[in-house]
């Protein structure tokens, strides 16, 4: 679990327990949710088990922060793909453990991504502090009600990189004039069954607000992994907060 995957904007994923609930629409038809079920790993939903993985697992990031030891190459590591990190029923000494972990890992740049900001002061194992320089803290945003939340908390904590993952895109988004932006965007449309339509203008007028306002723009997919648009391929990385050689 972790040493590839198929997330384009990720070179790693750790998941550090598995388990989650449903918050918002874009959580509707949730890829984590189903794989759970399918291969029981743990109950979904406000009263289910949150499960913590393998010590095995929670070895791995150290094995690639020391492969990446002195070849000036940050691996990205997604935190975490079948849970949410900032998810309140999650034992918070878990977290602890995770602070923990990121920190003897400066060689990796950790890319935590959450629906729930409003919960980093008081379960992040940083609490009110600043993160990790090798920190990007993402929110999701699956339209323009969740991203003016969700970003207006982002956007008070300080981070090396803040992120937005627009995914899946179920209706349009659009940056507000102002200096105070994320510093990268990923588009993405639904995939799996059931899964709804992405109007390839809500992309494309979201590449032109990034390129307006100097945001990294990430283009992950179309609705159903369709080709993705010449116009709309372009697939962008912000620079990491710290230096290549840790």
């Amino acid at each position: 679990m972790g040493d590839i995957t198929k997330i384009e904007w990720a070179d790693k994923t750790f998941n550090p327990w598995i388990g989650c609930q449903k918050v918002s629409p874009g959580c509707d038809h949730c890829y984590a949710e189903s794989l759970s079920k399918r291969y029981s790993w743990a109950e979904w939903g406000p009263h289910g088990e949150r499960k913590r993985t393998s010590e095995a697992n929670w070895r791995k990031p150290l094995q690639w922060a020391k492969a990446a030891r002195g070849t000036g190459k940050r691996p990205r590591v997604f935190c975490a793909s079948l849970a949410d990190w900032l998810d309140n029923k999650a034992p918070y000494a878990w977290r602890v453990d995770l602070g923990i972990l990121i920190e003897a890992t400066p060689e990796l740049d950790w890319l935590l991504l959450t629906k729930r900001p409003e919960n980093y002061d008081q379960h992040s194992p940083w609490g009110e502090s600043d993160p990790p320089p090798n920190v990007w803290l993402g929110t999701t945003a699956e339209d323009q009600e969740r991203y003016d939340r969700r970003w207006r908390i982002l956007s008070k904590i300080p981070a090396s990189v803040r992120f937005i993952s627009y995914e899946p895109a179920i209706g349009p988004l659009r940056l507000h004039n102002g200096p105070d932006q994320p510093d990268w965007l990923i588009c993405g449309g639904e995939s799996g069954p059931g899964a709804r339509f992405m109007k390839p203008e809500w992309a494309a007028d979201i590449r032109d607000d990034c390129r307006g306002a100097g945001v990294y723009f990430f283009m992950k997919q179309m609705t159903q992994k369709a080709a993705i648009p010449t116009e709309l391929m372009r697939r962008e990385f912000p620079l990491s907060g710290v230096r290549a050689d840790g």
